[in-house]
């Protein structure tokens, strides 16, 4: 059904214009990951969760977080960010430490080694996402895309006292 008005079973169908601009949107996001991770896996050897998750590690106070509130930022499961981290570790561009004050918390750590790798690798996903995106866009739809994600995201953002977050798994 093509309306937005609601059907006989209910439903409020998108309209034929918000099924184009929610078909651009699937169709770009899904391109401009694939892009973004093709560069980092050919500059870096890594993937762009990977570049994210040090990223978020090197703007922390002393280059590290709880690996909980690492998952929290990530939006991963403690899982996921466990076999993550095990990767970046074996490529000694983080470590984990424990936690003084928890037994069973641990910390991940930004070595130099991955501080870096960063350096090196920010200035090609920069580009890399400049040609991507901001290039393509004037800055009046740069600032149009800016107000329109955040109103999406803030809309999204649940509520995490007692909420069944994949990250807080």
């Amino acid at each position: 059904m093509n309306t937005a008005s609601d059907s006989a079973d209910g439903h409020r169908w998108l309209t034929d214009e918000e099924q184009r601009v929610w078909r651009s949107y699937l169709h770009a996001s899904t391109l401009l990951d694939d892009h973004l991770d093709r560069q980092l896996q050919r500059d870096a050897g890594m993937p762009h969760m990977y570049y994210g998750l040090l990223v978020g590690l090197g703007e922390a106070p002393r280059r590290r977080l709880r690996m909980t509130e690492l998952a929290r930022k990530s939006k991963i499961t403690r899982s996921r960010l466990s076999h993550a981290i095990a990767r970046l570790e074996k490529n000694g561009w983080v470590r984990r430490e424990d936690c003084p004050s928890d037994k069973r918390g641990q910390f991940a750590v930004l070595t130099d080694e991955g501080a870096e790798v960063l350096r090196r690798t920010a200035p090609g996903h920069v580009t890399a996402v400049r040609q991507a995106l901001f290039d393509r866009l004037t800055p009046e739809q740069q600032k149009t895309l800016g107000e329109i994600m955040q109103i999406v995201a803030e809309g999204l953002q649940p509520s995490e006292a007692g909420a069944d977050l994949p990250w807080l798994r």
